[in-house]
């Protein structure tokens, strides 16, 4: 039925919340003060206790607060709440709203998607489309498939459908619930179904039927698209951290950084709502990549800026005197007015590094005696300590020299890829000041991790032997962020890098003192406490609120693209003389066999590639995709 406009509409809507922590982060408020513009009665469910800070929030909404097991999932948490309700109650309202926390906004007001809808002529709507599945991947949907439905994440039911027995008695009966997968197959993906097979009629209020051939999830794939050019109000929190395989077997990757460009740039929305939920409740690793947080700076040109009003300094450990020269290479590209402090361990290398750095008699060049204990990790927290939190912005560097590697030219490349990254021109060092300007949440840069010669392993194995002992450093130091094993810290590997004093100041109040570091001289090339208080950084920051990010000159990222470029080309062909040329997934699903490796499913393998090859050639591409498809149906 439309709604009638001649007279007030009446609306119920009840917000579903989970967080572990009992947490109402204020992306929350911000969109319920938007929504609640268009209601008479708000109630709040959460699956769990909330904080008496939370509680408060929720107070300017005079909002029912049902804390509740955590247990059922959304689905049971909206049926509990509707329950308490009351049939007969919620039957005296227009329009009951189901909506939760996965959902940010708005970019435009709700006003605008009720006004429309009360002109459709609906039983039940949403603002959004999932177009379904040929199968069912959860293997919990009892169609076998996932049919088209409207998403749960934000549902209106109108007066005579919550009358409705059917509505009823799905609601009583719907089963508990335990498993994101049983919540989907058992609840979002058929309720649309079901109900139209019963003869009621939805919609949904962002038309996306042009996208269904695609992609079948539009909101998350389409988010700026839905949002800029089709009014939908709100956007998925999750597309900041989500799969990212998702993303990259259809894309190239840039939706939620596209996304978060448009609503930076074009709207008036809070990038900080964005930032404080993020860094509190996902892995930074995550957040890294769904955003691309990678910058890739001008060395040879300067952005477009004034002076950067950012007091900086750049903090450097020298230990081998045959590295002070390289060292005062790259401190001349600091700009004149930054200061320059130098640690060593003897008043030789004092001296030595005196009359080098002489070269920089017109600036503000600070050398300060350490005890050798703790290398470059306790030069930076002990030895520096007095004067770091007098600057904004901080470039920590050390002598790199890496001789257990032969050839030397090893070790020499690995400082190149640090130093070249973090000072590689004064025009480079001046965009990376106006980078930590333009984005008053980033908190530390970095290289990105080596790729090249023993390092060639590091990419998914950044952790090494370190996990365990960095975990409980960090937990000691009170930082309760996510960390886990198999999300790589945004670190950087070499510590030589850029950081916002305010994101490391956690670190800084700790007191460090050189008798916590391992006496030298140590032969231990890992699992030390500098290689565990070297991954501890982008976590610091993101407790701080800070987020970490790789850092690269333009001039680097050629090597960069070439390298990685040649490693996947490299691990293709010889996958491909095993099993012939398949993508990625296909790969990844074969070694993940527990017999991915036997003789057998690899001569099966070839024997499939030798196939298409054939048929390829004797029927054509036509011919390859009919046999493709007869023997899906044969399978």
């Amino acid at each position: 039925m439309k709604l009638d406009k001649t007279k007030p509409i009446r609306r119920i809507a009840i917000f579903f919340l989970y967080d572990k922590d009992g947490i109402v982060d204020d992306y929350i408020p911000y969109l319920l003060r938007d929504l609640v513009k268009n209601l008479e009665q708000l109630v709040f469910v959460s699956n769990g206790p909330l904080t008496a800070e939370s509680k408060a929030k929720l107070a300017e909404f005079s909002p029912v607060i049902l804390e509740r097991e955590n247990t059922g999932l959304d689905v049971w948490a909206y049926k509990e709440a509707m329950l308490s309700v009351g049939w007969e109650k919620l039957a005296e309202y227009d329009e009951v709203v189901l909506l939760n926390y996965t959902l940010m906004g708005p970019v435009h007001p709700f006003k605008e998607a009720f006004d429309e809808m009360a002109n459709r002529n609906v039983h039940f709507w949403g603002l959004t489309r999932h177009y379904g599945l040929p199968f069912d991947p959860w293997k919990s949907c009892k169609y076998g498939y996932v049919p088209m439905h409207i998403q749960s994440s934000f549902m209106v039911f109108r007066s005579d459908f919550i009358q409705s027995k059917a509505f009823q008695h799905y609601w009583e009966t719907v089963p508990l619930v335990r498993t994101y997968a049983e919540s989907i197959g058992w609840h979002e993906a058929i309720f649309t179904e079901d109900f139209t097979r019963m003869g009621f009629k939805s919609d949904v209020y962002v038309n996306t039927d042009d996208l269904k051939d695609y992609h079948e999830y539009p909101m998350m794939l389409y988010p700026r698209e839905l949002v800029e050019h089709r009014a939908c109000p709100v956007f998925k929190r999750k597309v900041f951290y989500n799969i990212y395989n998702e993303y990259i077997e259809v894309s190239p990757g840039q939706a939620a950084r596209d996304l978060y460009q448009f609503l930076e740039q074009k709207t008036d929305y809070d990038m900080n709502l964005i930032w404080d939920v993020l860094l509190r409740t996902a892995h930074m690793a995550d957040i890294k990549e769904r955003m691309q947080l990678n910058y890739i700076l001008p060395d040879e040109i300067r952005l477009p800026d004034e002076k950067p009003d950012l007091k900086a300094a750049l903090f450097l450990h020298i230990y081998y005197p045959d590295q002070i020269e390289w060292c005062l290479r790259y401190a001349k590209n600091t700009p004149e007015d930054m200061d320059i402090f130098i640690s060593t361990d003897g008043e030789d290398k004092k001296k030595a590094i005196e009359t080098v750095f002489y070269a920089l008699s017109d600036r503000n060049v600070k050398v300060v005696l350490i005890e050798n204990r703790g290398r470059d990790v306790s030069a930076l927290l002990v030895g520096f300590r007095p004067y770091i939190m007098d600057y904004d912005v901080v470039c920590s560097a050390h002598d790199k020299k890496t001789n257990y590697f032969n050839p030397f030219i090893i070790g020499e490349s690995f400082a190149y890829h640090c130093f070249e990254n973090v000072l590689g021109s004064k025009e480079y060092v001046l965009n990376v000041l106006k980078t930590f300007k333009d984005n008053p949440r980033l908190g530390l840069l970095t290289p990105p991790t080596p790729n090249f010669g023993p390092w060639a392993s590091l990419p998914g194995n950044e952790w090494l032997i370190n996990y365990d002992a960095t975990k409980r450093y960090a937990r000691e130091l009170g930082i309760t962020v996510p960390m886990s094993n198999s999300a790589a810290p945004i670190a950087p590997l070499g510590t030589i890098f850029w950081f916002r004093t305010k994101a490391l100041a956690l670190l800084f109040d700790q007191n460090y003192a050189y008798e916590d570091f391992p006496v030298e001289p140590t032969r231990v090339t890992d699992g030390t406490i500098m290689h565990s208080l070297e991954r501890i950084y982008p976590f610091a920051a993101q407790q701080a609120g800070f987020y970490s990010a790789w850092v690269m000159t333009l001039s680097y990222c050629q090597l960069e693209i070439t390298n990685y470029h040649k490693i996947t080309k490299d691990y293709h062909v010889a996958f491909a003389g095993k099993i012939g040329f398949e993508g990625r997934e296909y790969y990844l699903s074969l070694i993940n066999k527990g017999d991915a490796l036997n003789k057998e499913v690899l001569l099966e393998s070839a024997l499939k590639a030798k196939a298409k090859k054939l048929i390829l050639k004797i029927a054509g591409p036509r011919g390859l995709n009919k046999a493709a498809s007869v023997w899906r149906k044969i399978k």
